[in-house]
């Protein structure tokens, strides 16, 4: 047997031993094997190695080092626990320290969003460009700007760099220096900062105001370490409510405890929020430990891109009657993950358990004999189910009729916004983001009652031209909210912030004006789960 070959057996014994003892560890012991299960598991090791050696000794280039790695890590592995189902994944030592910095929801840079934008001038024909600051953090206070393209980091040019090559060098001990570089529209030089890392906190809220008189609005847009006290936070800012829109549109989901936690902020004590059965583990419950006694009326916004932990708290509020569900049908992903630490900078996400709503309805859809691309993109024809006779029915707390097996089913459907070709042409250029740039060259600055006029719609045409993007008024008077809406959010997240923009987005969103709509209704849901309590106490 060659080295290398002996070298990747090694590797995948490894990894399937230290699967076996991490799970062992968690469990607190270790299942017998049979003797039919050792020898059908030696099989599959000698053959994987016989697979491998044909591989080294034939293939058309020299098996090195890197190519083994990637064959083992990006191949072997991910092949293998792809076939168990769609969620397990091998996190190589990159994937995990960024899994575990999403987990906190922090690390020690300056603090700013930065993306490759096509640059025909540039070496490798990209530019490395600021989309926006976050607030509070050393980038924001020296005064970086959206659309500030980064020269050199510490002296060394950026040129042929992508953005995570970028990204790592502004990243390092707090309290250290950089000198970052940046080319600015309108300046006749490129403009030197010098930043002190710091840590940077991401919030998982990024977004929560009064959106109306006496009724609040936040957007959550993933579960991690901070997300419950963030929810918190906002909901002491916010004081009295008439009504609460909570978005989760787009959140991918997190951490159970803190989508737990999350929940136990509008439920009752002791209201059981989500279950979890697995094979290995014994079973767990999970209800609200302290319990809220707010009464004000509750939507939540959802879609199709709403996953995992943001299904939990979508089905524990709808389960128990306290949330009217609005939107599209959810993800459907109810697999948990347990991250196995396989080495000091791998990890393993295995699925260990399913998810169950407080009714007994399995979030997870099916994906049996569906490829990945068809069970993430083409849900509506290839795993959705286009009726109901299918799914499994249970009832809320109120009597109500709910389905499960399929993602979290809203009570009342809103479309999704679709965009035309012009729009998307709009984007893909980056013409709101560029004009934005242009406007402050020219302007300066925008005041905070900026309206989007017709001169300045008239300014924003004739970039458009400028810039050789087609278009016609027909196209523009079409969508002109929205452009409008566009231009006004660029401005004002260069002007004062991020914040500041999403807000201009959410109150033109006709999604969360149509969620805003349904509050009586769920006024009437929580009068319903009284009336029903009180006829039927049992169910309380």
């Amino acid at each position: 047997m060659a080295p290398r070959t002996r070298r990747v057996l090694f590797s995948v014994t490894v990894f399937l031993a230290s699967c076996a003892v991490a799970g062992s560890f968690i469990n607190q012991r270790v299942a017998a094997q049979s003797a039919s299960d050792e020898s059908t598991l030696r099989d599959s090791l000698h053959n994987f190695t016989n697979v491998y050696s044909l591989v080294e000794q034939n293939y058309a280039d020299k098996m090195t080092a890197d190519k083994t790695d990637k064959a083992i890590y990006d191949g072997a592995i991910p092949g293998m626990l792809h076939v168990l189902d769609p969620h397990s994944s091998f996190y190589d030592p990159k994937a995990y320290a960024q899994m575990r910095e999403d987990q906190h929801g922090r690390y020690y840079g300056v603090g700013m969003t930065i993306q490759p934008q096509p640059d025909p001038a540039a070496k490798g024909g990209i530019k490395i460009v600021v989309l926006y600051p976050f607030e509070g953090t050393p980038s924001y206070k020296a005064g970086v700007r959206p659309g500030d393209v980064i020269l050199s980091v510490d002296g060394k040019s950026t040129e042929g760099m992508d953005s995570a090559a970028v990204a790592s060098m502004l990243k390092g001990p707090r309290n250290t220096h950089v000198l970052v570089t940046m080319g600015r529209e309108g300046s006749a030089k490129p403009l030197e900062f010098d930043l002190v890392r710091d840590e940077v906190s991401r919030p998982s809220v990024d977004l929560a105001f009064m959106i109306r008189p006496g009724i609040g609005y936040m957007h959550v847009s993933s579960f991690m370490e901070t997300t419950s006290r963030e929810v918190g936070d906002a909901l002491e800012k916010f004081g009295n409510l008439n009504g609460l829109v909570i978005d989760l549109r787009g959140n991918p989901g997190g951490l159970l405890n803190e989508a737990v936690n999350m929940s136990d902020k509008f439920l009752q004590k002791g209201q059981i929020v989500v279950s979890q059965r697995g094979r290995a583990f014994p079973d767990q419950v999970y209800r609200a430990a302290h319990g809220s006694d707010n009464k004000y009326p509750i939507v939540v916004l959802v879609n199709r891109n709403t996953a995992s932990a943001a299904e939990i708290v979508s089905g524990a509020l709808q389960d128990h009657d306290r949330a009217l569900i609005v939107g599209e049908t959810t993800f459907g992903k109810g697999l948990v993950q347990t991250v196995f630490q396989i080495t000091e900078n791998t990890g393993l996400a295995l699925t260990t358990y399913h998810y169950y709503t407080p009714s007994g309805r399995l979030i997870q859809r099916n994906y049996n004999n569906v490829s990945l691309y068809d069970y993430y993109y083409v849900r509506d024809s290839a795993t959705q189910p286009r009726d109901k006779s299918n799914l499994e029915v249970k009832l809320t707390d109120s009597g109500r009729t709910v389905y499960g097996g399929g993602g979290i089913t809203p009570d009342e459907k809103i479309d999704n916004l679709k965009s035309n070709r012009f729009q998307d042409s709009l984007i893909i250029k980056y013409a709101f983001f560029n004009f934005s740039k242009h406007y402050f060259a020219v302007h300066g600055s925008v005041p905070k009652d900026f309206v989007v006029d017709d001169a300045v719609l008239q300014e924003f045409k004739s970039f458009l031209k400028s810039q050789n993007i087609d278009y016609t008024d027909q196209d523009i008077a079409g969508v002109q909210d929205w452009v409008k809406t566009s231009i006004k959010s660029e401005l004002f997240t260069s002007q004062f912030g991020q914040l500041e923009g999403l807000k201009v987005r959410a109150e033109w969103d006709p999604q969360i004006a149509k969620a805003i709509t349904f509050i009586p209704e769920a006024q009437t849901l929580q009068e319903h789960l009284k009336l029903a309590l009180k006829n039927n106490p049992a169910n309380h």
